[in-house]
């Protein structure tokens, strides 16, 4: 897949690879191919690859401003932006690329004096000639001298302004009149940064923005440490020396530690509420413990084995990991009762042990290979499904295989040194009610198998009954489809559409009509304990960025669960200017880019421009009656609806909706 975007003054091509491409070989293969392109404009600079692609969530933020004791322009810190904090961040392992808002390069500016031009009788295609042959290194042939060769190069880059002040335009001295004539006489010449092509505020103050894209298959948190270790290194250092102040807005690991200590959290919980669930039916604390301590060793060996098979720990396999504490118990459950079954027939407790694990190892091992053959489609697939539940099934499946060498092994070698008596495996504690309700419930089920085993119509009947309100239920209760869960991060973000044509004042207006309405939740963000006002989150970081032609807006909140309520604090204000539409969102935890799991791209292409419009156009307007905004569904036009200054052979709609949609209901083709 290829996909190519222009804007002004940048363009990306986007190529996708099919799934298990080698991609060093890939990416070395697209570095050979760049270099053979030749024929660029010569303003332009040359190429540059990013094995990360245009559309993958920042994993990180960062704000840069001035210190208000040593305020100055923040433009004259990009030098210091690129040479020093790119510089360091591009070093780091595991970081592809890097995007800074709101900086400015230097530029040699010259501006020329029309009239003293007229004056000398030159044009301004004769300055920008001299200019260019100026401005070239050639080689100037060799000399000979003795036995050795020297090649000679004319360096002619210009560096400095006098340097261009003194470039020759014209020398005529058989006139009688002018004789030489010099840049200085025609422009003046200075060093300047460019004008700024972006507006970024934080909290209403003006500052830069820094967004930072981890490399495909680095680890996220591994990543986040040395890009943190960085910033502390340069905020006690290069930056503090240069009255800069770095911050992170935005920590993509902020989450994924939360979650994965909620993981860890449940099997911890889940474990214990196994054993409680062990020790009320085994009534006994020795059997109890014999099956609890399968649990951890089964974890911890499952911890070495993913380490083993080069698998991390990380939200999914943790989750594997916790779905498997009730399952790991099964085994052991098995051989502990037949054990406890010999040992009560009269079995000493060596006997008791190897015969009681011999007679039911074939029943546990062919239990435990069902439970792992179901996961082997997800072991071997390679399409999206299978590299996303991988770790899942690893996780499960080496966490059943260890809990059948733990039932094997650990559990008839620990029975026999606690089940030294036949008394201690009779000695159980009595719960007066619990047990009455368990008689009785016992009793019922065995009376009632027992007249189903004796009736074989009654027994048709029962499970005819069972089949039809399991499918009954099923189709009633059934939970709606969706893909991926979104997640609930602490960070919204979200762009700002405007119309075709608008320059940096105007959308700039437009960001700032969004700080004014929100500014009464986020000027208390450096009051403690705030966490809302008037019903409504706080913001515990906000910025804008106003570029030409569109705007991006970030934030997040005080309260780390009430992040999905600043969308529509955000995208409302954003939508009250005419011909603008803001599309807000909160990064999915899977997902890339906008809407995550739930987004749906259509992609319309054609060679006539005209057709293509009125397509996508009309595309558009089917698709929002269907969804409209007022119910949450966002569309948006990429590229936007309006044809002036406009060419483009690709047309793409995206439509997120915040409703999943049952699978029973209608389908909607737009």
């Amino acid at each position: 897949r290829m996909e190519s975007v222009a804007r002004s003054n940048q363009g990306n091509v986007e190529l996708g690879f099919n799934i298990g491409s080698d991609m060093g070989r890939t990416l070395l293969l697209v570095a050979n191919r760049l270099d053979r392109v030749s024929g660029y404009p010569e303003e332009a600079n040359e190429p540059f690859l990013s094995t990360s692609g245009t559309e993958d969530n920042a994993i990180a933020w960062f704000s840069i401003k001035a210190v208000a004791s040593k305020a100055r322009n923040l433009t004259q810190y990009s030098d210091l932006v690129d040479d020093v904090i790119r510089d360091r961040f591009e070093r780091i392992e595991g970081i592809s690329s890097l995007y800074a808002n709101g900086q400015s390069e230097r530029e040699m500016r010259i501006e020329i004096n029309p009239t003293k031009l007229a004056i000398y009788s030159l044009t301004i295609s004769n300055v920008v000639e001299k200019l260019r042959a100026a401005n070239s290194s050639v080689t100037a042939g060799s000399i000979e001298e003795g036995k050795r060769r020297y090649t000679v190069r004319t360096e002619g880059d210009l560096t400095t302004p006098d340097q261009i002040k003194q470039i020759l335009l014209r020398s005529d001295l058989s006139s009688g009149g002018v004789g030489r004539v010099l840049v200085s006489d025609v422009a003046d010449v200075k060093l300047v940064f460019k004008e700024r092509n972006a507006v970024v505020r934080q909290f209403g103050q003006p500052t830069m923005t820094m967004s930072v894209t981890k490399e495909p298959g680095s680890n996220v948190i591994e990543t986040m440490k040395r890009l943190k270790n960085a910033v502390e290194d340069l905020a006690q250092g290069p930056l503090r020396d240069a009255g800069i102040e770095i911050a992170q807005l935005y920590d993509e690991t902020d989450y994924i530690v939360s979650a994965i200590d909620l993981v860890m959290q449940n099997i911890v919980v889940g474990g214990l509420l196994a054993i409680a669930v062990l020790l009320l039916f085994l009534k006994s604390w020795r059997p109890t413990l014999v099956i609890a301590l399968s649990i951890p060793v089964s974890v911890i060996g499952s911890f070495v084995a993913m380490a083993a098979l080069g698998r991390s720990l990380n939200v999914l396999s943790l989750a594997g990991i916790a779905f498997a504490v009730g399952m790991v118990v099964d085994a052991a459950i098995v051989v502990l009762e037949n054990i406890f079954r010999l040992r009560q027939a009269g079995l000493g407790k060596r006997e008791a042990a190897y015969s009681g694990t011999s007679q039911v190892w074939p029943a546990v091992l062919v239990s435990a290979l069902t439970t792992v053959m179901v996961f082997i489609p997800l072991l071997i697939m390679e399409l999206e499904a299978g590299q996303l539940f991988r770790d899942i099934a690893v996780a499960i499946s080496v966490s059943v295989i260890l809990s059948l060498l733990v039932a094997i092994t650990l559990i008839p070698t620990l029975s026999n040194r606690l089940f030294v008596r036949v008394q201690s495996v009779d000695n159980t504690f009595h719960i007066p009610v619990l047990d009455y309700i368990a008689r009785k419930f016992t009793s019922f089920w065995i009376e009632f198998a027992s007249l189903v085993v004796r009736r074989k119509l009654l027994a048709l009947i029962i499970i005819g009954a069972g089949t039809l309100s399991a499918v009954i239920f099923t189709l009633v209760f059934i939970p709606k489809l969706d893909y991926l869960p979104t997640g609930n991060r602490n960070f919204v973000f979200g762009f700002i559409q405007t119309p075709a044509g608008y320059n940096l004042e105007t959308t700039a207006e437009i960001t700032q009509n969004v700080e004014d309405k929100t500014r009464p939740l986020w000027s208390v963000n450096n009051e403690i304990g705030i966490l809302e006002v008037n019903g409504k989150p706080t913001f515990k970081s906000f910025f804008t960025v106003a570029l030409q032609g569109r705007a991006f807006i970030g934030g997040a909140s005080a309260d780390d669960e009430r992040a999905a309520e600043l969308i529509p604090i955000m995208q409302q204000p954003a939508n009250s200017a005419p011909g603008t539409r803001a599309f807000m969102f909160q990064p999915s935890l899977f997902g890339r880019a906008v809407g995550g799991g739930r987004s749906i791209d259509l992609d319309i292409s054609g060679s006539d421009l005209e057709t293509l419009f009125g397509v996508g156009r009309e595309a558009f307007d089917r698709i929002t009656k269907e969804l409209p905004f007022e119910k949450g569904h966002r569309t948006r036009l990429s590229p936007g609806s309006n044809l002036v200054h406009r060419k483009f052979e690709f047309f793409q709609i995206q439509f997120v909706s915040p409703i999943t949609v049952s699978p029973f209901a209608s389908s909607v083709n737009p």
